[in-house]
């Protein structure tokens, strides 16, 4: 019996055990994306209700020990999180979908929420949104991805500064543009050419005064905070590579600019210029004869389109390193750019390092983050361009020279002195490409520290500071043999010329500090925060103008060529400048949250600025936003909805900068006198400026209600917002009495509305069965946005620019910036004079200026802008591409109005427009008689054209290659790719580009600007 219990006693034990060898066993996988089948590392996989858990390593790879039965929970930031219950095999593979609701994280103000707790209007912007874009500029990059937010570059020469509105200008004379934030550091928000947008991992736009309340008086136009890459804890180094190589050229145009033989021929029937043989310029073969036939068969067509303009080379390289450890990551970048303008002598290099570091306390109560950003540019860059200047501006060389001077034609500069020819514009510029240097070279320090101690389970503190340091360094030189040299110096100044240079350094410091509770009960979750935050901006200036440079020992940049003044001949001028501003401020926010289905958030700011005095020092800034989130409702369980939220928020938001930089309108409280000559020219002191003691803020007070929505697990998803931005209190001339001498003073008043809707919405066509299968997405986001002025600060309640033609400030009702002047309807065929409207509508010949203009309800502002999009991805193949449009846009041509001008017949090139003037009774057309007498006694809407258009913005085709044929190569990652930008335009503007316009006072004027390209590049990513 002992015998036998002893057998049963052990085969019992046997069967435990081995039930338990069983049960408990490591198994192994590899977590990698579901859109690439790229290996994820850092992915967390925790075994459920427990703490056991790892992250992936370097590969996506990972190897747990679990019982049968457990269920792994595997989790990335940005993607869904997956559960997968551990059965009889030892292997498990997951694949991991992007989250594009819910659990996406977002930044609010100073804090993060998920996407489902989020009560404010943002949108989210990932790396692949980014990256591999052949644009120097990151803030270039976002044009036409996020809804409500409108970039204009008014130039193409690269790295240029952008302006970004979100909402409408929410301003006059103050600044319109978003505060923007790189890791907590606020940055300098025109100057981002020297910043490498490979190295941004997310953007955030924060549209509503819901998000942007917190940052009080810098932030009434909207925040964008750009996340830097950084590594991940318990990685192993991982290398990549980004590059690609791009080419731009010019885009374009419908002027239907003449050949020699046809300019010649209608100069020769005009009697003026070459084809007259009355010149004056270098081509004259008629030599005092009209040119024959024969002649004008022989002359050269010399295209100075081309020559002014080129295909411009880009280069552009960064490689990334990241590793991490169980407590410690970093991130290191390295990027060089080389990017060739179409325009001559304008180019940009910059070179980029990065470092970001990342560290935890062993028991996770203290963390850190760092990030420091080194870079350096140097940019050429043309002067003058967009101004009348024919010995200045390159563009008017390539747009409006004759064609038959060619740049073999060119000797030096002396020789184009005499006779002074408008004929020879391309000469002089010519000249001017040889012998004037115009450089900036940036030196760009952006920096910040992040640390946060975890006091209890609910209550933290933490500290952020950073700062942002620009030094610029401009040197211009005129060589002293150069034409203009010798033409503004002559005789009595045998060794003209000039040089400049302009050092400027700006550093700005912020630190905030915070206290952050957040505490749950039950289905309850309240949080709250305080802040102080504190900031600091200098600005340093010092430049010198010399004048008189020896042809000898000149060399730009360099002292040696410097004539010392003699004599008074030469006047050096010195100049420098100091600045300083500052803010400080306390906030605060609370939050709270009802089982995922209510939530309301507030928080309440406190400004004070260095730009205002006594009671106005400190402005009151403040929100509140709430939310219901429809689909966790019970009685939405089982619909087609799987996220549908209703939100709403309201407050006030500031704006400091009330003259538009931060470094302007610092004094304007102040009185200030200056120095004069008085009675017989005795030292005397005279009134330079009156200050206005209650100059303050400009406030945006503005509503939204928005509706995010997923049907079908997000196949359908998107959302809508209705917003109003009220800005009162604007910055602008007042009237005053004339007794001192004055007649207006700069003052709070008047009242600008923006009201609009933005949507984007995004559909699945088709998604993937297996994994690389067929994926096909739609998406359409776009703003409708209408300004409106109220309480001008005049009885008329209007404000007209200056001209008889302009775009004024507008009127009470009216919209910002709107055209007012007299209205073209056309030529008399009767007479070929220009026919015009009066005020009633009635048809004449000789309007009156004062009586007959009027508001015409059209100005330079997009009404409808947006975006179509189409994504393809098959079996590591993909493709994008966005089509953006924006309508409602009225410009004057003032391009084309030179090339139709016949006054310039002889001296530059013209459309062939101008061939089917008037020139009998009976003749119906768009072209006056060139003698008419009333051509040019009346500035009108004549060449007022829509600027509506669509263009293809961004394509991209390429080839992700799978892992299967990557395992053994040592790559985890090889994608190749096309890209093109601005490729394809749809236009009636018959200019370059309908972007691209000199704006005065957002007026839309545009004189021959530099367009903006378009761009092939091709490139490869390559991971180690």
């Amino acid at each position: 019996m002992k015998l036998k219990l002893t057998w049963l006693l052990t085969l019992f034990m046997a069967f435990v055990m081995q039930f338990s060898f069983a049960q408990e066993k490591t198994v192994t996988g590899t977590v990698t994306t579901a859109s690439d089948g790229l290996p994820l590392p850092g992915a967390n996989v925790i075994v459920k209700g427990t703490s056991n858990g790892q992250q992936t390593d370097f590969d996506g790879k990972f190897s747990i020990k679990v019982n049968q039965g457990d269920i792994l929970v595997v989790s990335y930031v940005g993607m869904q999180t997956q559960e997968v219950t551990v059965g009889t095999s030892n292997t498990y593979n997951v694949s991991l979908k992007e989250d594009n609701a819910l659990e996406e994280v977002v930044v609010i103000g100073r804090i993060t929420q998920t996407r489902e707790k989020s009560n404010v209007s943002s949108v989210k912007l990932s790396e692949k949104s980014i990256k591999n874009r052949p644009n120097p500029s990151v803030v270039q990059t976002l044009n036409g991805q996020v809804a409500g937010v409108n970039i204009t570059t008014n130039t193409g020469q690269p790295g240029a500064n952008s302006t970004i509105q979100i909402r409408g200008i929410g301003s006059i004379n103050g600044d319109t543009e978003p505060l923007f934030v790189i890791d907590g550091v606020p940055v300098d928000q025109d100057n981002f050419r020297s910043i490498n947008p490979q190295e941004i991992a997310s953007v955030e736009v924060l549209k509503d005064a819901g998000a942007t309340a917190i940052y009080g008086n810098r932030g009434a136009n909207g925040v964008i905070v750009l996340t830097t890459k950084r590594g991940n804890f318990e990685q192993d180094l991982q290398v990549n590579y980004n590059g690609f190589l791009a080419y731009s050229t010019l885009q374009d145009n419908d002027y239907n600019v003449m050949s020699s033989q046809e300019l010649l021929r209608y100069e020769r029937f005009r009697g003026q210029g070459a084809g007259a043989g009355n010149s004056t310029s270098v081509f004259n073969p008629g030599n005092g004869s009209p040119m024959t036939d024969a002649q004008i068969a022989e002359a050269p067509n010399f295209d100075w389109s081309e020559f002014f303009f080129r295909t411009g080379v880009t280069q552009n390289h960064t490689i990334q390193l990241s590793s991490g450890s169980k407590n410690f990551s970093q991130f290191t970048s390295f990027g060089y750019n080389d990017t060739q303008g179409i325009l001559q002598d304008s180019d940009l290099q910059r070179f980029n390092v990065r470092n970001n570091l990342s560290g935890k306390s062993s028991n996770g109560k203290f963390t850190y983050n760092t990030n420091l950003s080194v870079n350096y540019s140097k940019s050429n860059e043309p002067n003058a361009i967009g101004t009348s200047g024919i010995n200045r501006n390159f563009i008017i060389g390539a747009f409006e020279s004759v064609p038959y001077v060619t740049a073999a034609d060119y000797t030096t500069g002396g020789d184009l002195l005499s006779p002074l020819s408008f004929t020879n514009t391309p000469l002089f510029l010519l000249d001017r490409l040889r012998t004037y240097t115009r450089f900036e070279e940036e030196v760009k320090i952006v920096g910040g520290l992040n640390m946060g101690y975890e006091i209890t389970d609910w209550l933290s503190a933490n500290v952020t500071m950073g700062g942002d340091y620009n030094n610029n360094i401009l040197t211009r030189a005129e060589g002293p043999t150069s034409f203009n040299a010798l033409l503004f110096g002559g005789a009595e100044n045998p060794t003209s010329g000039f040089q400049e240079q302009r050092s400027t350094r700006a550093f700005t410091y912020n630190q905030i500090t915070s206290l952050n509770a957040s505490k749950a009960f039950g289905k309850h979750t309240v949080g709250a925060a305080v802040y102080t935050e504190y900031f600091k901006a200098h600005f340093r200036q010092f430049g010198y103008f010399a004048n008189g440079l020896n042809p000898s020992t000149f060399s730009p940049g360099d002292g040696s060529g410097l004539v010392q003044q003699a004599g008074g001949l030469f006047n050096d001028e010195a100049d420098a400048e100091i600045l300083n501003a500052g803010l400080f401020s306390v906030f605060g926010t609370v939050d709270y949250d009802f089982d995922t289905r209510y939530g309301f958030s507030a928080s309440l700011r406190r400004d004070a600025s260095s730009r205002f005095r006594d009671e106005n020092q400190w402005g009151t800034f403040w929100s509140v936003s709430g939310r219901w989130n429809i689909s966790n409702e019970a009685f939405m369980q089982g619909s087609i909805f799987n996220n549908l939220k209703l939100r709403a928020s309201y407050g006030e938001t500031g704006n400091q900068f009330i003259t538009g930089t931060l470094f302007g309108g610092l004094d304007n409280t102040e009185d200030f006198f200056t120095s004069t000559g008085g009675y017989g020219n005795a030292n005397s002191l005279a009134l330079a400026q009156i200050g206005v003691s209650d100059l303050r803020w400009e406030t945006i007070t503005q509503t939204n209600i928005g509706i995010d929505f997923g049907l079908w697990n997000d196949r359908l998803r998107g959302n809508f917002d209705w917003y109003v931005k009220e800005t009162s209190d604007l910055y602008q001339e007042g009237p005053v009495s004339a007794t001192a001498g004055i007649t207006s003073l700069d003052i709070n008043t008047g009242t600008l509305f923006n009201r609009g809707i933005d949507y984007s919405v995004f559909y699945d066509v088709f998604t993937p069965k297996t994994e690389n299968g067929f994926l096909m997405t739609v998406g359409f986001l776009g703003n409708y946005n209408e300004t409106e002025l109220q309480d001008l600060p005049n009885a008329e309640g209007e404000i007209i620019s200056g001209g008889e033609f302009s775009a004024g400030l507008g009127r009470n009702g009216g919209q910002l910036y709107e055209y007012y002047g007299l209205r073209y309807v056309g030529v008399n065929p009767a007479n070929g004079e220009l026919l015009y409207l009066t005020a009633d509508g009635n048809v004449t010949e000789q309007p009156s200026v004062g009586e007959d203009r009027v508001w015409l309800g059209k100005n330079a502002i997009p009404e409808w802008t947006g975006t179509f999009q189409l994504d393809l991805e098959f079996k590591g193949f993909f493709l994008t591409n966005q089509w953006a449009f924006a309508t409602g846009v009225d410009r004057i041509d003032n391009d084309y109005a030179s090339l139709v001008n016949p006054d310039d017949v002889g001296q530059f090139n013209l459309s062939r427009d101008i061939l089917r003037a008037w020139s009998q009774p009976g003749d119906i057309t768009d072209q006056p008689s060139p003698t008419a007498a009333n051509r040019n006694s009346f500035a009108s809407d004549r060449f007022m054209r829509s600027a509506d258009f669509l263009r293809l913005r961004f394509a991209s085709f390429g080839y992700r290659f799978p892992k299967s044929v990557l395992d053994g190569t040592g790559f985890t990652n090889v994608s190749v790719f096309v890209n093109a930008e601005n490729a394809i335009t749809f236009t009636e503007w018959r200019g370059y580009d309908p972007e691209t316009r000199s704006i005065t006072n957002a007026g839309g004027t545009t004189l021959r600007g530099y367009p903006t390209p378009k761009t092939f590049s091709f490139g490869v990513e390559l991971g180690f």
